[in-house]
């Protein structure tokens, strides 16, 4: 009897990691089968998804630059700061709590072959060069910018100093040429950042939409719809606030507008499209996203930490009320931490 229960023994155990790993391989190479994944119903949320985010992504956005008719929301004002700095809090939390996990997730998936990706944590090595990179470009960028306008920036200074001596005397304009150089460096700045920032939001909202449009999931995609709008809103304070301060000609904010808009919408439009042919646990489909989130992650966590946080709470603004300071790290609080939990459904 004993001998005759060993094999049987090994028998058993084998089925059992054999049947274990058919099934995962089946998952890699199709959709789960659960009651959730209907198609027919999927659609039509996917498409009220389109709208509700891309009405919510529009007045998210256009909020800050319609806030000059508002005296309290003005840019000089500190409900304007408390604002931004809940919007930035968000962004924080979009890198650390939504972007950063979902690479982590799928570069690190068991649909994916041991080596090299289960070796190496590619995850973190590629937000930590996209931090680089956009401290690159940050940097870069504004130099060229600086450089550029310098002379146009001087002139400005030399004929409002040459102003000043005729009227209020030498000892006056030589104080004010200063004051305008810094002040047009700090809108180049302005600019530099907002032009950045958009660019990082519009790659991560892509992504999110495609796998919102090709996922058939409704379990999913309810709670994600509410949650997506919730994102987008204050993810597009954020950077209306940043564009408000660039003070961009009329064109340029309508085209910045109209990007952060569609990018959600137009992801979701492209996975719809794509949905025969995209499966969300290839290998092609988990490393080619995976790198982009990991990329999006380390962009949003550096522009939310040096050019957004950092800026304001190292600024003359909120270093001269520590008052103001404790309510602004209030708002950061309070937008990192409903972002937090907004990871529990999306």
């Amino acid at each position: 009897m004993a001998n005759n229960s060993l094999p049987n023994l090994f028998f058993i155990l084998v089925t059992f990691f054999t049947s274990q790993a058919l099934s995962q391989s089946d998952e890699c190479k199709s959709e789960s089968s659960n009651s959730c994944n209907k198609k027919s119903a999927a659609l039509p949320l996917k498409l009220i998804a389109i709208a509700s985010i891309l009405v919510t992504s529009m007045i998210g956005v256009c909020l800050p630059l319609f806030s000059r008719s508002i005296p309290a929301l003005s840019p000089d004002r500190n409900l304007f700061i408390i604002v931004k700095a809940f919007a930035s809090g968000i962004i924080l939390a979009t890198g650390f709590m939504h972007v950063l996990p979902d690479s982590f997730d799928m570069l690190w998936s068991s649909c994916l072959t041991e080596n090299p990706w289960h070796k190496f944590p590619f995850t973190g090595f590629v937000a930590m060069l996209s931090a680089i990179f956009t401290l690159m470009v940050d940097s870069i960028a504004t130099s060229l910018y600086t450089n550029k306008n310098k002379a146009g920036i001087i002139q400005e200074g030399q004929i409002a100093d040459k102003g000043a001596v005729s009227t209020k005397g030498h000892f006056h304009g030589q104080h004010y040429e200063p004051k305008i150089v810094t002040e047009g460096q700090q809108l180049l700045r302005y600019r530099v950042v907002a032009m950045v920032l958009e660019l990082g939001i519009v790659v991560h909202s892509v992504v999110i939409g495609l796998s919102m449009g090709a996922s058939n999931n409704t379990c999913t995609i309810k709670p994600l719809v509410a949650a997506l709008c919730f994102h987008q809103m204050f993810e597009g304070m954020g950077l209306g606030g940043c564009i408000l301060q660039a003070e961009y000609k009329f064109l340029k904010k309508a085209l910045m507008v109209f990007f952060f808009s569609v990018t959600t919408p137009f992801g979701i439009a492209l996975g719809i499209g794509l949905s025969k042919t995209y499966k969300e646990n290839s290998p092609t489909a988990l490393i080619t996203i995976g790198l982009l989130n990991a990329s999006s992650a380390g962009l949003l966590i550096y522009m939310a930490l040096v050019d957004l946080l950092s800026a304001d709470f190292l600024g003359p603004k909120l270093q001269g009320s520590i008052k103001l300071q404790i309510k602004s790290y209030v708002a950061v609080l309070l937008g990192a931490g409903g972002m937090s939990l907004m990871a529990k459904w999306a």
